[in-house]
């Protein structure tokens, strides 16, 4: 691009920002049918420096206000991310050998200025209050005000408080499971960074209603011989110095709670590791179950996770999205409307987790299939078949143990035959495969029944996915470059309340403020966010959907910047556009036609690009 800045552009800067200088950004493209305002654009937010990245977001169910958990700061935005007010969480002097943290007492050990990443960022809806954990000081929590982010409560001193000191972003994850009573259960699940005897693994703990009470964050259950905690035992990190399990995604369905992990394959035969490097490591995705109310655990239950593509296995996970079927889908995959299913972005493979392949897959699960597969596991071992096979937390063979005991849908377990693993793969239906852009987000919803998954790539490209289930799988129909330079689009994304808008963040550095940069998106209408290949619902699916070569792409959008688009929506039955199901074409192509679609040209001049429909919240820099 040249230097010289888009008067559009200069216009638009010195309405949203004080500078072009965008480092790290949160990025809102509106999406407007024909009946909205046309003189709405872009929103967008970055944060003051540019080391100090987004990190989670979470956008409020029944305000929509948005969320950001960023580094050194958590943000309360609007909808369309106009800032409301920030709390400052660091940098502060910090060093992760002193345990207890300074902040309880003095530490001799040499104090720097140490950055806070974000790394739980959860909306406790019953109480009002936002939780933000962090990685300063061991990992401490705050409670704060929705409304203000005025602190409520920053419990410190005792050791239940101390979650973990790992300061990589996509380690933990948190499910805050309500309660009838005085307050919630706090699900938590972490990477320990080598600090067994610190940090558990998985835990429950209170989060009562009153923010000063002593019990904040204890865990359910803590005696000498039964607590709601599982630790990684250390002669599990004697054969694997590097062992350690990453959440990386949780949600609660039904009566249990589920986390998404990945972990390092404990050796067969307790040979050593200590000599191999972790990118030589094999890792291996599970499904992890509790019971809401198992204070003690006996509920744990544990499988690997995966799925299949021509023969391929795909076992890295990347990301996960829970959602509901809707009646298409679920019709395919032979579960209700209202049935959760999981969307799962795999990498090919198990080894070099932390710099996974390119070649990705996007895979579905039934959460009911899930639950089937670990009653049959249940049921086996209570029958006396095999072993407990949980080698990393048992650390030998244990052989289940017989016993007349019903299984039912809802069985949480005896104090017997847990905790219990698994080494039966539980295989997703792979709805679509990339060889060149790994998959790196996902989300996903429906409409009126139609089910569209939105998949975000390594390169900074927004994936749209028509996901109808056997025997199509998941139908490519858009690509739309976001993120100019190829950042990856981060894991976290989220929907506005109405389902019109979607947010995504992507961390992007680039002090100099490029005149380039800021034309990414422009308000002259000049084809926004179409350097990606658009395609039709007829596209072909799978691997077989071919995207544009990275290195077309910029050709492709300078080619199509003259035309004119028509966009093309499924109209609801209040008579409302779908914006998830906008297609895109040339006004000289040819669209068959779909019954319950509504089709008009907008010229692609002046501001009537805010008609094109099928926009995006992204993050952008």
């Amino acid at each position: 691009m040249g230097a010289q800045s888009d008067p559009g552009w200069t216009s638009f800067c010195s309405i949203f920002w004080n500078k072009c200088t965008l480092m790290w950004w949160l990025l809102l493209l509106v999406a407007l049918t024909p009946k909205a305002d046309a003189g709405q654009s872009f929103s967008s937010f970055n944060t003051e420096r540019r080391e100090w990245a987004f990190n989670h977001l979470t956008v409020h169910q029944t305000t929509g206000m948005v969320y950001i958990g960023a580094v050194n700061r958590i943000y309360k935005l609007s909808g369309n991310l106009t800032l409301l007010v920030s709390h400052d969480t660091g940098p502060e002097d910090d060093n992760k050998a002193c345990y207890p943290p300074l902040i309880v007492q003095p530490c001799s050990e040499p104090l720097v200025s140490t950055n806070n990443v974000n790394k739980l960022l959860l909306i406790d809806y019953s109480q009002n209050r936002l939780l933000a954990c962090g990685s300063l000081y061991q990992g401490v929590c705050k409670l704060l005000r929705l409304d203000d982010l005025f602190i409520l409560v920053e419990p410190s001193h005792k050791k239940e408080h101390y979650l973990s000191s790992v300061n990589r972003t996509g380690t933990m994850f948190g499910v805050l499971v309500p309660s009838q009573g005085e307050g919630g259960t706090l699900f938590i699940g972490t990477a320990v960074g080598g600090k067994q005897d610190y940090f558990p693994t998985v835990s429950s703990r209170k989060l009562p209603r009153d923010p000063e009470s002593s019990a904040m964050l204890d865990y359910e259950l803590h005696t000498d011989f039964v607590s709601s905690l599982v630790k990684i035992p250390s002669d599990t990190l004697a054969l694997v110095p590097h062992f350690d399990i990453y959440y990386v995604y949780g949600f609660a369905s039904g009566a249990f709670v589920y986390f998404l992990t990945v972990q390092p394959e404990i050796p067969e035969g307790g040979a050593s590791t200590g000599g191999i490097s972790p990118s030589d490591l094999f890792y291996t995705s599970h499904v992890v179950r509790l019971c809401k109310g198992d204070h003690k655990f006996h509920s744990y239950a544990s499988l690997p996770l995966g799925c299949m593509h021509r023969g391929a296995e795909y076992r890295l996970l990347q990301a996960a999205y829970l959602a509901k079927a809707g009646w298409r889908l679920g019709t395919a995959l032979n579960v209700s409307a209202q049935d959760d299913v999981l969307f799962a972005i795999f990498a090919k493979g198990q080894k070099q987790y932390h710099r996974p392949p390119d070649d990705s897959a996007l895979c579905i699960f039934t959460i009911r299939d899930i639950n089937a597969r670990i009653k049959d596991r249940l049921q086996s071992c209570y029958q006396g078949e095999g072993n407990l096979e949980l080698h990393w937390l048992l650390g030998k063979d244990v052989q289940c143990t017989k016993a007349p005991v019903p299984i039912d849908d809802s069985f949480c377990g005896l104090d017997i035959n847990q905790p219990l693993g698994g080494s039966q793969l539980v295989t997703g239906l792979t709805l679509y495969t990339e060889t060149r852009d790994r998959l790196t987000s996902v989300a996903a919803y429906n409409y009126n029944g139609h089910c569209v998954a939105f998949v975000g790539t390594k390169s900074g490209r927004l994936k749209k996915i028509r996901v109808d289930g056997p025997p199509h799988g998941g139908i490519l129909y858009e690509t739309t470059v976001v993120v100019k330079d190829g950042e990856p689009i981060l894991r976290d994304m989220a929907f506005s309340l109405d389902h019109s808008f979607l947010y995504v963040m992507s961390e992007r550095q680039n002090p100099k403020g490029k005149a380039g940069t800021c034309s990414r998106g422009q308000v002259n209408g000049q084809a926004i966010g179409s350097q990606g290949k658009s395609k039709d619902p007829k596209s072909k699916s799978g691997d077989e959907a071919s995207d544009q070569e990275p290195g077309n792409e910029e050709q492709g959008a300078r080619e199509k910047r003259n035309r004119t688009w028509t966009a093309v929506g499924f109209v609801g039955a209040d008579g409302v556009v779908v914006s998830s199901e906008i297609l895109r074409r040339d006004g000289g192509g040819v669209v068959p036609f779909i019954p319950g679609q509504a089709e008009w040209d907008q010229p692609m001049s002046g501001r009537n690009v805010t008609h094109m429909m099928s926009l995006y919240s992204v993050a952008k820099g």
